[in-house]
């Protein structure tokens, strides 16, 4: 018997621009069940609440992160190595969620072990839809592994 049960999951969104964090959370309340989407401006300020430093002691561990390219402080190439470089934050898939679509850093990206690459889109109706997309995979059809605490 496949019993379907969706749970809700822990977003962290890693976006520098408020116009596009106001635009992803606005996404996720039109097409998800999200509850816990989380926001870090700045690579400094990510590395901070996923290795739960300072402020951000509290905070639970996110089951999936969404992660701009083009951050101030830390880029998001070097979040993205930094996180996969981590054996307490390895195994959280991270979306690189960005507005460049340069094969070099498609590239990039895909050789530090991003679990997937989305070009964001300008359209709002096409960014609800990619939403959706991530929804549906990410929540619906994927196991995402449970948290592991030492």
């Amino acid at each position: 018997m496949s019993e379907k049960i969706r749970r809700s999951i822990n977003i962290l969104l890693v976006e520098d621009r408020p116009e596009d964090v106001r635009l992803t959370q606005e996404a996720f309340k039109l097409v998800s069940s999200v509850k816990n989407l989380s926001v870090a401006k700045d690579g400094v300020e990510a590395m901070a609440y996923l290795k739960r430093e300072g402020v951000y002691q509290k905070c639970t561990r996110p089951d999936l992160i969404l992660l701009d390219l083009n951050l101030p402080k830390k880029t998001g190439l070097e979040v993205l190595k930094e996180i996969k470089q981590d054996s307490k934050l390895k195994n959280i898939p991270v979306i690189m969620l960005t507005t460049s679509c340069a094969e070099e850093d498609v590239a990039k990206c895909y050789e530090l072990h991003a679990n997937c690459y989305i070009v964001k889109p300008v359209d709002l109706n096409e960014f609800v839809e990619c939403v959706k997309a991530i929804e549906h995979f990410w929540m619906n059809t994927v196991k995402l592994p449970n948290e592991i605490d030492e």
